[in-house]
C-alpha cells in the first residue's frame, strides 16, 4: 500500500528504490526482514482485492525485485530469501501479479468465451503446477522449511523443546512489561491514539500502517529482540497523536460567519404544493437542530493541556536521555579483559568460550574463536557446551581435538553479576544433551558431575581462599547467595593466564601435550641389601664381636 502511494502520489522511481533499501537495513542489524517481506503481500491484497491498477503491480514486482537483489548481498543472508518458507508468500504475490498483467494482455486479444476457457483451464494447470513444485522442492531440500525462530513467534513453547539454543538467548525472551515502559516512556499511551486517528480515514497507505502496528505490537510482545521493529511505527503514531491534540488546541477560534441556512423544508413544501394528492411531510426542525457548532475551549483550558504536552515530551526526552546513557551505553562488553587477551595471547590462538562472547573476542581481541553469535553451526555449540559440562580429563580430550590454547568465561560470584557462565550452565547441558538433575546447586548439595565439571573449575578456581565479608565465611557467592561446595579446586590440564580486577573474565591457558609418557621410576628403600665390607684388621681386632 505504501508502494502505490509512492508511484502514485510521488512519482518518483527514485523514493521507490530508496524505499527496497529498507529489508537491507535490517538485514545490516541482523535482523531478517521477514516481517517486511511478508507485511507487504498482505497489504497488497488487501488494497488489490478492488482494483489493481499499473502503478500498484509496478511499485510491488520493483520493489521485489531490487530488494531481494540487495538484501542477498549480505553475507549471512545469501540466498535465504529464495530458498526458505518464510519468504514464499511474498514471492507468490509477485508470481500472481505477473499472472494478473498476462491475462490481462490475452483479454484484449481474445474473445469472452475464450478467454473464460482459457482462464479456468490455465488456473487450474498453474496452480497444481506451483504446488507440485513447492511440495518438490521442499522434500529435495532445495526450499528450507519453516525456521526455529519462525516457529517460536507462534508458539512461544516451542524453542524450549525442540531448538533450545533459541530459547537459551536472552534477547528471545518474551517482553515484559516494564521493558515496553522502560523503551518507549509516555509512548506506550500516545500510541494508541494515534492508531486511532489513523485508522479514522483509512486508506491504501493507511493501512499498511495500521497491519504494520498491530503486528508489531504482537512481535514485540514474543521477543524482546523485535522491539526494534516496532518503535518507528510507534514514533510515527505517537507523532501524529500530539499533533492531533496541538492543532486542536493551539488553532484560532475565529470561526467564519457562515450564511443563514434556509430550511429546505419550506422549498419542498412550495415544490409540491401543486400536487393533487396529499403527501407525508417532512417534519420541520428547529433552527437550532440544524446547525450544531462546537462551542469553543477557554485560553486557560488550552493553555493548561498545552503544558500538560509539553512537560510530558520534556519527560520522555529526559527519560530517553537517561536510558541511552545508563542503560544502553553501558555494555556487559570487558574492554580491558578482552585487549589483555588480544596483546598476551599468540596471534594463531584460538580461544574456546560459549558463544554469546564470539562477536566481541573475535571482533576486540582480534582472536579466532570455535563459535560465535551467529549460531549457524548447533553441533559446534552443542561441543563446546559438552566440554563445559564435562569433568577436566574428558574436557581436555574435545579441546585437544578443536585444538582450542584458551578458554574464557565470565564469572560473577565477585560482583554479583547474574550473567555469567555458571547461571547460562543449564543451557549448556540441555544444548549438549547430557542428563542432570532438575536441580543443580553450586552448594554442598550439588550434583557430583556440576561440582567437578570444567565450567565449575573454572569459576571456583581459587575462590575457596577469598572471604569477600567479614560476615560471610570464605567461598561465598553472592550471585547465588551460597557457598561454594568444593572449595579445594586443582586443575590438572589447564593453567590460570588471567583473571580481571573482580574475577568477571577469567582465561586459562591449555597446557599441551608432552612428547612422550613420563617415566615411572620405583622408590628408592633406604637399606642396602649388600654385605658391608670389612677389612682384615678389623675382623682379627680382639674386641670385633663387641663392635
Amino acid at each position: 500500500c505504501r508502494l502505490t502511494g509512492l508511484c502514485e502520489d510521488a512519482g518518483s522511481n527514485l523514493t521507490l528504490c530508496l524505499w527496497c533499501l529498507n529489508p537491507v537495513c535490517l538485514c545490516l542489524q541482523c535482523l531478517n526482514p521477514v516481517c517486511l517481506w511478508c507485511l507487504n503481500p498482505v497489504c497488497l491484497l488487501l488494497s488489490v482485492s478492488s482494483v489493481l491498477t499499473l502503478s500498484v503491480s509496478t511499485a510491488y514486482s520493483t520493489f521485489y525485485i531490487v530488494g531481494l537483489v540487495l538484501s542477498m548481498q549480505i553475507p549471512f543472508v545469501g540466498f535465504q530469501p529464495i530458498r526458505t518458507s518464510e519468504h514464499m508468500a511474498a514471492a507468490g504475490v509477485f508470481a500472481l501479479l505477473q499472472a494478473y498483467a498476462f491475462l490481462q494482455y490475452l483479454k484484449d486479444r481474445l474473445t469472452r468465451q475464450e478467454f473464460q476457457t482459457l482462464f479456468f483451464l490455465g488456473v487450474s494447470l498453474a496452480a497444481g503446477a506451483v504446488f507440485l513444485t513447492v511440495i518438490y522442492l521442499t522434500y529435495t531440500g532445495h526450499i528450507a522449511p519453516w525456521s526455529g525462530r519462525f516457529y517460536s513467534l507462534w508458539d512461544t513453547g516451542y524453542a524450549k523443546i525442540h531448538i533450545p539454543i533459541i530459547a537459551s538467548v536472552s534477547e528471545h525472551q518474551p517482553t515484559t512489561w516494564v521493558s515496553f515502559f522502560f523503551d518507549l516512556h509516555i509512548l506506550v499511551c500516545t500510541f494508541p491514539a494515534g492508531l486511532w486517528f489513523c485508522i479514522k480515514n483509512i486508506n491504501d497507505e493507511r493501512v499498511f500502517v495500521a497491519l504494520y502496528a498491530i503486528s508489531a505490537v504482537y512481535f514485540a510482545g514474543v521477543m524482546v529482540r523485535l522491539m526494534l521493529t516496532l518503535t518507528p511505527v510507534v514514533c510515527m503514531l505517537s507523532a501524529i497523536a500530539f499533533s492531533s491534540v496541538f492543532e486542536h488546541y493551539l488553532g484560532d477560534d475565529m470561526k467564519r460567519e457562515s450564511p443563514p441556512i434556509e430550511d429546505s423544508s419550506d422549498e419542498d413544501d412550495k415544490r409540491n404544493s401543486g400536487n393533487l394528492y396529499d403527501k407525508a411531510g417532512k417534519v420541520r426542525k428547529h433552527v437550532s437542530e440544524q446547525e450544531k457548532t462546537e462551542e469553543g475551549l477557554g485560553p486557560n483550558i488550552k493553555s493548561i493541556v498545552t503544558m500538560l504536552m509539553l512537560m510530558l515530551l520534556m519527560m520522555f526526552a529526559v527519560h530517553c536521555t537517561w536510558v541511552t546513557s545508563n542503560a544502553y551505553s553501558s555494555p556487559s562488553v570487558v574492554l580491558a579483559s578482552y585487549n589483555n587477551d588480544g596483546q598476551n595471547t599468540e596471534e594463531q590462538a584460538r580461544v574456546m568460550s560459549w558463544w554469546d562472547y564470539g562477536y566481541q573476542i573475535a571482533g576486540m581481541a582480534n582472536r579466532t574463536t570455535l563459535v560465535d553469535n551467529n549460531t549457524w553451526n548447533n553441533s559446534h555449540i552443542a561441543l563446546v557446551g559438552k566440554a563445559m559440562s564435562s569433568n577436566e580429563s574428558a574436557a581436555y580430550e574435545i579441546m585437544r581435538s578443536l585444538d582450542v590454547d584458551y578458554v574464557l568465561i565470565i564469572f560473577g560470584g565477585v560482583i554479583g553479576y547474574s550473567g555469567d557462565d555458571i547461571n547460562k550452565f543449564l543451557w549448556m547441558v540441555r544444548i549438549a544433551e547430557e542428563s542432570i538433575p532438575k536441580r543443580s546447586g553450586v552448594d554442598k548439595a550439588g550434583s557430583p558431575i556440576l561440582l567437578n565439571c570444567l565450567m565449575y573449575k573454572m569459576s571456583y578456581y581459587r575462590f575457596g581462599e577469598m572471604q569477600l565479608d567479614f560476615r560471610t565465611p570464605p567461598g561465598f557467592d553472592r550471585t547465588r547467595n551460597t557457598e561454594i561446595g568444593n572449595k579445594d579446586i586443582k586443575l590438572k590440564h589447564l593453567e590460570e593466564a588471567f583473571t580481571s580486577e573482580h574475577w568477571l573474565v577469567r582465561i586459562y591457558k591449555v597446557k599441551k601435550e608432552e612428547n612422550r609418557d613420563p617415566l615411572v621410576h620405583s622408590p628408592r628403600s633406604s637399606s642396602s641389601s649388600r654385605q658391608k665390607y670389612t677389612s682384615k684388621k678389623v675382623q682379627d681386632h680382639p674386641h670385633f664381636s663387641l663392635l
